[in-house]
């Protein structure tokens, strides 16, 4: 009767065992899946992250947006011209070289207003050129080896568990994969978050470099500008995130006790979303961009 009843409890055993370490494994799997996905995701370009949506933004761009910025430039210079009238007590004091400066602004706003786009692009050009330096100067990897990881803890720690504590840890993994699957939700999240926000940028880019020449309204392309750089430099700071991450969870593989490995990895995801959302912010505060 005894032999029955331990054969009953070892199979409850390696049940309890089986889902633990598919919790552990799911838990460890979709994170690293994840943030090995960011370095490729955040140095991608516009064009190339999707080029159908790019497309269309772009096309949005040339037959809505230009429209509308070559209405704002013929205004801005109309405002400058009157201005360079009245600073120069209405032409009593006109200096012949003021036309040619005022010529001059002309043709640089129309230039700008043509290489919009190019110089858009080359803004995020720059930026995935900082993210993929970024990844290739990064030490260390982000992925954990689960299976040495499970089979050590297994080994020493899961096998002398009775059913009660394999229960409870196996809820608590539970637990913990869930919220894991929704730290990899967030970071999607914030991935995806980051390019729609590019793309919003570029589809009314015209609109601001309408505005450059002039001194008074050129602060609204000036504060464009900061802004497109902030987009670029939040990809960089995203890496060093990740590159921190790294670092903190190479030392889960080594961890001796399986609850604190639980509990440490969870807290530095935490860490690593709440990074992650401040990136953007972050950037534009050393940009100075609204």
């Amino acid at each position: 009767m005894n032999t029955i009843v331990e054969k009953i409890t070892e199979l409850i055993k390696e049940m309890l065992q089986g889902w633990v370490m598919s919790n552990l494994d799911g838990m460890f799997t979709d994170v690293n899946t994840k943030v090995g996905t960011i370095a490729g995701e955040v140095s991608k370009t516009p064009s190339v992250w999707n080029a159908s949506i790019f497309n269309m933004i772009k096309n949005l761009s040339d037959t809505v947006v230009v429209p509308i910025a070559g209405i704002i430039i013929t205004y801005v210079l109309c405002y400058e011209l009157i201005t360079m009238v009245i600073d120069k007590n209405n032409m009593h004091e006109f200096d012949t070289s003021l036309f040619f400066r005022y010529l001059f602004k002309a043709c640089i706003a129309v230039m700008l207003l043509s290489k919009t786009s190019d110089i858009v692009m080359a803004i995020f050009d720059v930026g995935g050129h900082m993210v993929n330096s970024a990844a290739g100067a990064i030490s260390g990897s982000t992925s954990i080896d689960v299976g040495a990881t499970i089979q050590s803890m297994f080994s020493s720690q899961l096998s002398t568990m009775e059913i009660g504590e394999l229960i409870g840890l196996g809820i608590e993994t539970m637990l913990c994969s869930f919220c894991m699957k929704i730290m990899s939700v967030l970071i999607t999240v914030i991935l995806y978050g980051r390019m729609i926000e590019i793309y919003l940028y570029v589809s009314v880019a015209p609109v601001p470099f309408a505005t450059l020449v002039n001194h008074e309204w050129g602060s609204i392309g000036n504060n464009y500008i900061k802004g497109c750089i902030a987009l670029a430099f939040q990809g960089f700071f995203i890496m060093v995130c990740v590159a921190i991450y790294a670092a903190l969870v190479s030392s889960i593989a080594v961890a001796s006790n399986l609850h604190s490995a639980l509990w440490q990895v969870m807290a530095y995801t935490v860490v690593l979303c709440f990074s992650l959302f401040k990136t953007g912010s972050l950037a534009k505060s050393i940009l100075h961009a609204s």
